[in-house]
C-alpha cells in the first residue's frame, strides 16, 4: 500500500520547508472587469460584513519566492489564482486569516441543478472543478490508524469515509463559516503558484457546500492562513507572513500582494516594499483561547479609542475576551483579512459614533444618510470626492490604541479615508458596523473585527515566531 510512502513524502516536505522557503503572491481586483458604482461596492461591503461571523463549533464533532496572482473580489475578499495537480489545473481561492483548511470545489461535485433533490450541491464557479483522477500527483489521505496520522492533526476533519475497501477509506474535511458549509475528504496535491515551482499541500477537496450565493464571488474554494495545523501558513512552517492592500474602492486594477515565508520583518524595519520609510507599529498577539475554533484567530490586545484628541469614553473590559459558554469564546478583538469593515462591539460603536458627531456637528457638515443604504452606515458627511476632502470636513482620523504587554501602550492612526467610505458623489459614511447588526448572534455580537478595509494601504506583517503584528502605512500600488 503506497499510503506510508504518502506520509514519508509530506514529512520529508516539511522538513525542508523549515530552513524558510516562501510563497509570493499576487493579489489583483475582481472589480476591475465588473465595472461595479460606488454605490454598489459599499453595499457589498456592507452586506459581507454582515455575513461574517465566528462560528463556535464545526461542522465535525526564506529561501526561494514564489509567485501567484490574487485579486479582491466584488465581495470584498482577495483571491489567489494557482494551480493544482500535475498537470496543474487552475483554481482561485479566497485568502482568509480567520480559518485554516486550504480547500477547492472537486469535479464530484453535485451542481446546484442536480442536487435540488440531495443534501446540497456546490456553488457555480469561475474555474472547471478540480479533477483529482487527472492528476499524477494527487493522494487520498486515509483515516485508518496505521497510516492517517495526518487525518487527527485538526479540528476540520471530521471522521472516516468508508469506501468499500481498505484502500478506498478516505478523511472526511468538514469546515463552518458565517457564509455556510464545506464538507470533502482530505487529501494532498502539487501546488503551482505563478513564477515559482510546485509545493505538496493538504487540502479539502470538496463535493458539497452550502454556501451563502455569491460569497465566494466565483472562487473555487479557500486558503485558510491561520493559526491551524491546516493552514497554508503551517503547512509550510512559515515564522512570518505579510500582504499589502490596495484600496478596492480607489484602485480595482492595481494588485495586492500576499508573502507567505521568512524575510519581510528585515525589509518592513528598512522601509522597503512601498513603505518608503514610514512609521511602524508593532503590537504583540494577545493570548489565544485554547478551543476551536477561536485557537485560530489572530486577537489583538485593543484596550482604547480615540477621534483625533479626544479619547473616546469607553466602558471598562469593552474588548475584555471571556468564556460566554463552555468553549465558547465572546468579546476580545481580532484582525481578519477576509471582513471587509471593522465591526465594534456595540457600546464602543456606540460611543465612538457619539464622539464624532459631537465633533463633525460643529464642522457643520454631517449629513443623513443615503436612503438607499438603508440604515446600514449610520454617520455620513458632505465632503469632496478624494480622501482629502475629509480632512476639510474636520473628519479626524481613529486612533486604536493597545496594551504593548510592558506595561505601556501603542497606538496605531488611522486616516479617515480608510475608515470612512464615499457613497455618493461627495457624500462619505464611517464605515464602521456595530457587532450586535445584522442580527448577529453570540459570539459575533460581542467581538470586534479589525476588516480588510481599515488595512488598505498598509504592509501587515505577522511576526509568528515573536508574536507580533507590525503595521506600516504604504503604496500598496506602488509594491
Amino acid at each position: 500500500m503506497a499510503t506510508p510512502l504518502l506520509l514519508l513524502e509530506l514529512l520529508c516536505f516539511s522538513m525542508a520547508l523549515a530552513g524558510g522557503a516562501a510563497l509570493r503572491l499576487e493579489l489583483a481586483h475582481v472589480d476591475a472587469n465588473e465595472h461595479c458604482t460606488m454605490e454598489e461596492r459599499v453595499r457589498r461591503a456592507t452586506e459581507r460584513t454582515h455575513h461574517r461571523r465566528l462560528l463556535h463549533a464545526s461542522t465535525a464533532a526564506a529561501a526561494g519566492g514564489v509567485a501567484a496572482p490574487l485579486r479582491w473580489s466584488g465581495k470584498t475578499q482577495y483571491i489567489a489564482s494557482y494551480g493544482i495537480g500535475d498537470p496543474p489545473q487552475p483554481a482561485e481561492a479566497v485568502v482568509d486569516t480567520g480559518s485554516d483548511l486550504v480547500w477547492t470545489q472537486c469535479s464530484t461535485c453535485r451542481l446546484p441543478a442536480a442536487a435540488a433533490a440531495a443534501a446540497g450541491g456546490c456553488f457555480p464557479q469561475n474555474l472547471p472543478y478540480y479533477n483529482f483522477s487527472l492528476s499524477r500527483t494527487a493522494r487520498a489521505v486515509p483515516c485508518d490508524d496505521d497510516d492517517g496520522a495526518l487525518c487527527g492533526v485538526a479540528p476540520e476533519t471530521a471522521g472516516c469515509a468508508r469506501g468499500g475497501g481498505s484502500g478506498d477509506d478516505a478523511c472526511v474535511v468538514a469546515a463552518s463559516y458565517g457564509a455556510g458549509v464545506a464538507l470533502g475528504v482530505l487529501g494532498t496535491d502539487a501546488f503551482t503558484f505563478p513564477s515559482s515551482s510546485s509545493v505538496t499541500l493538504a487540502f479539502g477537496c470538496v463535493s458539497q457546500t452550502r454556501i451563502s450565493p455569491g460569497a465566494l464571488n466565483g472562487a473555487s474554494g479557500i486558503i485558510g492562513l491561520g493559526r491551524g495545523a491546516l493552514s497554508l501558513v503551517s503547512q509550510l512552517n512559515a515564522t512570518e507572513f505579510s500582504y499589502c492592500l490596495t484600496p478596492y474602492f480607489r484602485d480595482t486594477v492595481s494588485p495586492s500582494h500576499l508573502f507567505v515565508g521568512d524575510g519581510e520583518l528585515a525589509g518592513l524595519s528598512a522601509g522597503g516594499g512601498g513603505g518608503g520609510g514610514a512609521p511602524v507599529t508593532t503590537v504583540p498577539f494577545a493570548k489565544n483561547p485554547k478551543d476551536s475554533p477561536f485557537s485560530t484567530f489572530y486577537y489583538l490586545p485593543l484596550v482604547g479609542l480615540a477621534a483625533g484628541n479626544a479619547t473616546v469614553a469607553l466602558p471598562a473590559g469593552a474588548f475584555d475576551l471571556r468564556e460566554a459558554a463552555p468553549k465558547v469564546w465572546a468579546g476580545g478583538a481580532l484582525i481578519d483579512s477576509g471582513s471587509p469593515f471593522t465591526r465594534l462591539v456595540d457600546p464602543a460603536h456606540r460611543a465612538l459614533t457619539k464622539e464624532l458627531a459631537r465633533q463633525l456637528r460643529g464642522s457643520g457638515s454631517l449629513v443623513p444618510p443615503p436612503a438607499k443604504l438603508g440604515g446600514a452606515l449610520e454617520l455620513c458627511v458632505e465632503a469632496g470626492d478624494d480622501g482629502d476632502s475629509l480632512a476639510a470636513a474636520a473628519v479626524p482620523p481613529l486612533v486604536l490604541r493597545f496594551d504593548d504587554g510592558v506595561g505601556g501602550g501603542r497606538e496605531l492612526v488611522i486616516p479617515a479615508e480608510k475608515y470612512w467610505a464615499r457613497v455618493e458623489a461627495s457624500t462619505w459614511c464611517m464605515a464602521v458596523v456595530s457587532s450586535a447588526s445584522g442580527n448577529a448572534t453570540l459570539p459575533t455580537n460581542e467581538t470586534t473585527i479589525i476588516g480588510n478595509f481599515m488595512q488598505q494601504d498598509m504592509r501587515v506583517l505577522y511576526d509568528l515566531a515573536n508574536g507580533l503584528l507590525s503595521f506600516q502605512p504604504a503604496n500598496c500600488s506602488a509594491v
